[in-house]
């Protein structure tokens, strides 16, 4: 397998090259030169099949001889030893609830899996790896988690000041030793922009041996696809086509979902669901993409104006809009529509839902009042505990904090803040 440049398909790499760069010199985006493709009796196979199962032959198809077999197993086994429930909260809608790792958000899997590829690589140099991280929230907190005191390798985690959870900055600045959390004073596209900028960064370069943790490295949206295929496997049996709504804001999840399809998996409609940051939506509607500085809404981590991955979106069909349309519907919420929803769940089906799962709720409401042959998933990507005051005054009962949040929350956090991409190439070169 290998990985060309969405800005030169002539780049070609493969597996460990494109995880080590993290993006190309030429600033585009490392893409598989083909879907890898899943047989028939894989499918016929997979109700039977367990967790580790599926997710080796699915990721093997990626890595190839770049791990050897037993190390792979070793790596996913660590990266999901926890559930993945998909919970029916009615005939037609099911919820995949994807935070029950240590940092209780969707991202503790492309974090854990990253983390322990990178040290496998690693462990055959001598050199330090330092890993650049933009984050809205939880890719933060779940790499945080994943690399703390990992031998061999620092990480730098930037974030928006006053634009991530309390709970969400608590889970990254507590970490000392290999992590350097970075308080921006910016937007998350700020924090991407800086990363981005420093990774094609000459000077730097020529010192550090960067990479990213971002879901701009294959790595982190590689092990997303097993939550599609974790998914079909509880839904199998369901005589309606299969639709999934993904609360979406880089959009290396819902990449990851294309990428299922493409190697197999039976999902019909992939349904991009945006809270206010619609750049995606005005996209689908109009099919020119024009990123926008990104808003800040309760569903935080969802607040991208520029999504990454949306290179990688576009490549998947060939730049053909019309291609995109036929699997992808899109649809975009305000911070109302989304408290409703939390309350709307809780009546009808006593769930308790974070503003990230609520809106993909949204997606499968506005979805379903015009499609009645579909099953739907919707992605429930945190636990409501992280955004507890959003969620709390929207549902008419007393809800705490888990005992681990309560206790994370009385610990103190550290961090350096900075304004400019000046002031953060300093901050690098300041660490020995």
């Amino acid at each position: 397998m290998k990985y060309f440049s969405t800005n030169d398909k002539s780049i070609k790499v493969s597996f460990r090259e494109a995880v080590l760069n993290g993006i190309p010199l030429d600033k585009g985006l490392y893409f598989p030169e083909k879907i890898p493709t899943l047989n028939k009796d894989f499918f016929e196979k997979l109700p039977n099949l367990s967790n580790d199962q599926i997710a080796f032959e699915c990721i093997l198809k990626f890595t190839e001889k770049d791990i050897d077999k037993v190390s792979l197993r070793k790596i996913i086994s660590e990266t999901i030893n926890f559930k993945f429930p998909c919970k029916k909260l009615s005939n037609d809608i099911s919820v995949l609830e994807l935070f029950h790792g240590p940092t209780m958000a969707f991202k503790d899997v492309g974090a854990r899996f990253t983390s322990r590829v990178l040290s496998y690589f690693n462990s055959y140099s001598d050199k330090k790896v330092t890993v650049l991280v933009a984050t809205s929230g939880d890719t933060g907190a779940a790499v945080a988690s994943g690399f703390h005191g990992v031998e061999g390798i620092d990480v730098f985690i930037l974030f928006p000041k006053d634009r991530i959870s309390k709970v969400q900055e608590k889970q990254i600045t507590i970490h000392s030793g290999n992590i350097y959390p970075v308080k921006v004073d910016g937007s998350f596209d700020d924090c991407q922009k800086m990363v981005k900028e420093a990774l094609t960064d000459n000077d730097l370069m020529s010192k550090f041996n960067f990479t990213t943790a971002n879901s701009i490295n294959i790595s982190r949206w590689i092990p997303q696809i097993l939550y599609y295929f974790f998914a079909y496997k509880e839904l199998i049996d369901s005589d309606k086509n299969i639709a999934v709504s993904i609360p979406s804001g880089n959009f290396g999840n819902l990449f990851s979902c294309l990428v299922s399809i493409g190697m197999g998996l039976p999902i019909k409609k992939v349904i991009a669901s945006n809270n206010l940051n619609n750049s995606f939506t005005n996209y689908i509607t109009s099919s020119c993409y024009e990123p926008r500085e990104s808003i800040k809404t309760i569903s935080s981590a969802m607040d991208v104006g520029d999504p990454s991955n949306f290179i990688r979106v576009a490549e998947f069909f060939l730049n053909d809009h019309d291609s995109v349309k036929k699997v992808i519907d899109a649809y975009s919420f305000n911070d109302e529509d989304t408290k409703i929803a939390i309350a709307d769940l809780y009546e009808k089906y006593n769930y308790i839902c974070d503003p990230h799962g609520a809106v993909g709720y949204l997606g499968v409401k506005k979805h379903k009042l015009l499609n009645k042959d579909f099953s739907y998933i919707f992605l429930e990507t945190a636990h409501f505990s992280k955004f507890m005051d959003e969620t709390r005054d929207c549902i008419k009962t007393s809800i705490s904090y888990p005992d681990e949040i309560e206790k994370l929350l009385l610990k103190d956090g550290e961090y350096h803040q900075i304004n400019t991409y000046s002031q953060f190439k300093n901050y690098i070169n300041s660490i020995d």
